[in-house]
């Protein structure tokens, strides 16, 4: 996909304060016994055609209204993944300005994922 200039200008900034991970990063994770929540913040029809078994879905347009109720906890450890990586990036950003500690973009996002081996749903 082309982005516009506007836009990963956004993304360059935001990936320059967040912490990041790639799907192998991710597997390491889940073998040292970590359990990030994994989360989906696609739009709805994306996650509606497939996502990672047990992501939670709270897409970007709403998960800064929501994430406090579901997770109080600032310190909760977030694994962030949408398309590519960029939206998560501004995702990851946010949670941080709102207090949360552990929000980890997901580089390579969904299109990394389903080449991951981890199981689909």
């Amino acid at each position: 996909m082309q982005h516009n200039p506007g836009f990963l200008k956004l993304v360059n900034d935001a990936k320059a304060n967040v912490k990041e991970t790639d799907v192998a990063g991710y597997k390491q994770m889940l073998a040292r016994g970590e359990t990030p929540v994994l989360v989906d913040t696609r739009e709805d029809n994306e996650f509606a055609a497939g996502h990672v078994k047990g992501a939670v879905h709270l897409s970007r347009g709403i998960i800064e209204r929501d994430i406090e109720t579901k997770y109080p906890d600032k310190a909760t450890p977030f694994v962030l993944y949408c398309g590519g990586g960029f939206r998560s990036a501004l995702v990851a950003e946010n949670l941080g300005k709102m207090g949360y500690t552990n929000a980890i973009s997901l580089d390579g996002g969904w299109k990394a994922l389903k080449e991951s081996g981890l199981p689909l749903e």
